[in-house]
């Protein structure tokens, strides 16, 4: 079993910054693809930014600029450094790792996390 447990989420005021940390952990050979999605009230789930194993990120239009995705592959963790937030960017922010789960395997599986709330309001 893999576990993804997301931290950092919290109350900020607008123009603010929050950092969200997501770390793997668990029956782990190989982390594909990490990144982080967002659902607000009554939306469905959406994809704020990825990050490939190698390093190449994709972010949402909505969030370019002001959001940063890294990952630290020693420690199986993925950071999402967000920056000059705004009212809009309140949701529950989830985690997402493909996890490769053994070396008997080339499958990899998709696992989540449990959501951190991210609230923006003054």
């Amino acid at each position: 079993q893999v576990q993804l447990v997301e931290s950092g989420g919290g109350l900020v005021q607008p123009g603010g910054s929050l950092r969200l940390s997501c770390a793997a952990s668990g029956s782990i050979f190989r982390l594909n693809a990490m990144g982080w999605y967002r659902q607000a009230p009554g939306k469905q789930r959406e994809l704020v930014a990825t990050t490939t194993s190698i390093g190449d990120t994709h972010y949402a239009d909505s969030v370019k600029g002001r959001f940063t995705i890294s990952r630290d592959n020693a420690k199986n963790t993925v950071y999402l450094q967000m920056n000059s937030l705004k009212p809009e960017d309140t949701a529950v922010y989830y985690c997402n790792a493909g996890v490769r789960p053994n070396s008997y395997t080339a499958r990899y599986l998709d696992y989540w996390g449990q959501g951190t709330q991210v609230t923006v309001s003054s």
